[in-house]
């Protein structure tokens, strides 16, 4: 799994970003938050990733902050929500507005989103409500100046995610459990110790 790359930003055809690593190309599609704050082409970027693999096409998808990847992998697993419109939304609505959306019902703001029907909207609105808790605080979180604390709650939720706790559940049980310069792991016993308690 390709999880973040590191590299020089060598063209930005909107979706796409051409990132070369290490003299290899790597192609990312990207929401355009992304493509705003990478600036111009030339230049060292870091982007947090999310690899697609399907039977007819690989697809890399890049995100300027860990929120938004975040965000991303939430939305894809809903019914009828695939990568491009994921991107969509992230492309229309920020992050964090996205949260305030969902939890107000805001049905309008949705259909705002290219490829977004009323039907679709309420049941994003359904869907998503709930999941956007543990996403709060990550969807901020910078790439460029990501702190070690919020990189380490971010992948301590997601690790309780994989284990099946949901993702609201999740986002509480970090932010009980994390303490300053604590790592992933120590936030993740922490969080399972106060659980079965």
């Amino acid at each position: 799994m390709i999880g973040r790359l590191r590299g020089t930003l060598i063209a930005k055809r909107p979706p796409v970003l051409l990132i070369d690593v290490g003299g290899v190309g790597y192609e990312v599609e990207a929401p355009m938050s992304t493509l705003y704050e990478l600036g111009d082409t030339g230049g060292d970027v870091v982007v947090h990733t999310h690899l697609s693999v399907r039977e007819d096409a690989q697809q890399l998808f890049g995100f300027a902050t860990l929120g938004e990847r975040d965000l991303f992998r939430v939305l894809i697993r809903i019914n009828g929500v695939g990568g491009k419109l994921a991107l969509a939304i992230l492309s229309t609505i920020p992050a964090a507005e996205f949260t305030r959306v969902v939890e107000e019902g805001d049905v309008t703001a949705l259909t705002r989103v290219p490829g977004i029907g009323k039907k679709t909207a309420e049941r994003l609105v359904v869907e998503m409500r709930g999941r956007t808790d543990a996403l709060m605080a990550p969807a901020s979180g910078d790439a460029s100046a990501g702190s070690r604390p919020q990189d380490a709650a971010t992948e301590a939720t997601d690790a309780l995610i994989a284990l099946g706790y949901k993702p609201a559940e999740a986002g509480r049980m970090v932010q009980k459990a994390a303490g300053a310069d604590m790592d992933s792991e120590a936030i993740i016993r922490a969080a399972l110790r106060a659980a079965m308690r």
